[in-house]
């Protein structure tokens, strides 16, 4: 494991978050000025380790007890992160993917809606209630969520649901990347705003505000993407946290945001 202290893993445009940065591309996709790939970070093993010990280093000796990854790019993420904290993983998927499961309410994303998630109601199953509860995720627990990024939050408030419906409680919502253009766009734009869908869903206390950020400049208004490191500010004394670290690179017009 890399030697990641938490003032060097979370500083803005530190060095960190420029290495990550320099190797996470991005491309116009369905609509999206800027879709960050992490597949540039994954094809270089010393990049991978260092994403993954800035989650290890920020989330170890919390009291969690499980981390749950989205479909897809989650479970890249989620399971070596995992096995470093020496915790259980559990896969969320999409609706049709994975059996003996129980699904959330479906939801809209950047690019269209999806029917749900899913979560896996395990084995054996719950003795209490085995059609709505599961055995992997339990009241009590204190469940880490992990995505690659967050645009509109539909999915990440898909996964809160579910948990919370099994009685347990999110720690944080982890990833890599958020689009600033989804947190609260001026209606005018049309753009759905994270937000106002939180505050419908009941998490609204949910943050996605970092303590890090710095913003590239290169799309103008609303369309501008936010890159930062760092972990969120709270909002309530009893709230889940979204957590996001990887900043820019303006200079060399890559990075992740």
């Amino acid at each position: 494991m890399a030697d990641v202290s938490d003032e060097d893993a979370y500083k803005q445009d530190g060095p960190v978050a420029q290495k990550i940065a320099e190797v996470t591309p991005y491309y116009k996709f369905k609509g999206i000025p800027r879709f960050y790939d992490i597949g540039g970070f994954t094809q270089r093993p010393d990049i991978f380790q260092l994403v993954v010990d800035t989650f290890v280093s920020r989330y170890k000796d919390k009291g969690i007890t499980s981390i749950g990854g989205f479909d897809a790019r989650g479970f890249v993420l989620g399971p070596p992160i995992a096995l470093a904290l020496k915790l259980p993983f559990f896969m969320l998927r999409k609706p049709g993917k994975m059996p003996n499961s129980i699904s959330s309410s479906s939801y809209k994303v950047e690019y269209g809606s999806r029917d749900g998630m899913c979560i896996p109601r395990g084995h054996p199953l719950d003795k209490a209630d085995p059609s709505k509860k599961s055995s992997v995720v339990k009241a009590g627990d204190k469940v880490l969520l992990i995505d690659d990024l967050v645009a509109t939050g539909g999915t990440l408030a898909a996964g809160i649901e579910l948990v919370q419906m099994m009685g347990a409680e999110v720690f944080e919502c982890a990833c890599v990347v958020e689009l600033k253009m989804f947190i609260d766009p001026p209606p005018e734009t049309g753009l759905p705003s994270r937000k106002k869908s939180w505050t419908e869903k009941g998490i609204a206390s949910v943050p996605c505000v970092p303590t890090f950020r710095a913003s590239n400049g290169r799309l103008p208004g609303v369309m501008r993407e936010r890159f930062f490191l760092g972990s969120s500010l709270p909002i309530t004394s009893r709230l889940t946290r979204s957590v996001c670290i990887v900043a820019s690179h303006a200079s060399q017009g890559v990075g992740t945001g």
